[in-house]
């Protein structure tokens, strides 16, 4: 055999390995991938039964026994949260990821019906905020930064109940939605307190959108706290 027939088989043998080798961790990969899928689905399932058992409850409560309603929404932002994290890892085209993002928007539009309902009737009067991003490339350059301010509002005044929606998600109940609100496929699009606006340039200016009496609340209740 001569020289240059060796060098061939040599490079062909370890062409074939680095390829194994390629596949191996590319399956080793998937398989973790399957398995932390599966334990946020299981999760994300107990949690939305629980949410919506609370919602149930809750539609049929007298008005005296409400407060409850705060600690729902934290729940239904916290479900979020952690989907956010499993779209992050696992991709936002991700057959289950949608499936589950799915679920969460229609949890999220049916917490918002709710919170409309409980104000009527028992005449509260909520901060809300719908905002509406687009995962497709190119289509909401300010969209990271957005989520972050309502992040960091919501944590704040602890009173906002903020909703975020996939635009482009392929939902019915999300389109009537979209519909209902007279929202335009610009981005990021907010829908505050009935008011439509859209973009975002930084946090201060982002705050004049919202009511005075958010954060007189907060400072009143903060205030309290203290005298406590």
């Amino acid at each position: 055999m001569s020289l240059g027939t060796r060098n061939a088989l040599l490079a062909l043998a370890i062409t074939v390995a680095i390829i194994g080798t390629i596949v191996a961790a590319i399956n080793q990969l998937d398989r973790q991938r399957i398995a932390e899928l599966d334990a946020i689905q299981s999760q994300l399932a107990t949690d939305t039964l629980s949410v919506e058992t609370q919602f149930a409850l809750l539609e049929n409560a007298p008005c005296a026994d409400l407060t409850v309603g705060t600690d729902l929404t934290s729940e239904v932002s916290s479900l979020g949260d952690r989907l956010g994290v499993a779209e992050s890892r696992l991709g936002s085209d991700n057959p289950e990821v949608l499936r589950l993002k799915k679920q969460y928007t229609l949890l999220q539009i049916r917490d918002y019906i709710l919170a409309q309902r409980i104000a009527d009737t028992c005449d509260i009067e909520p901060v809300t905020a719908l905002y509406f991003y687009s995962n497709e490339a190119g289509a909401c350059e300010s969209c990271d930064r957005a989520s972050y301010a309502l992040s960091y509002l919501r944590q704040t005044y602890p009173q906002l109940r903020v909703y975020s929606f996939d635009y482009n998600l392929d939902l019915g109940a999300l389109k009537t939605l979209i519909a209902v609100e007279k929202v335009e496929e610009r981005f990021p699009a907010f829908v505050i307190e009935g008011e439509r606006s859209y973009g975002f340039t930084d946090v201060e200016s982002f705050q004049a959108l919202f009511p005075k009496e958010l954060y007189a609340t907060t400072t009143a209740t903060t205030t309290a706290t203290k005298k406590k």
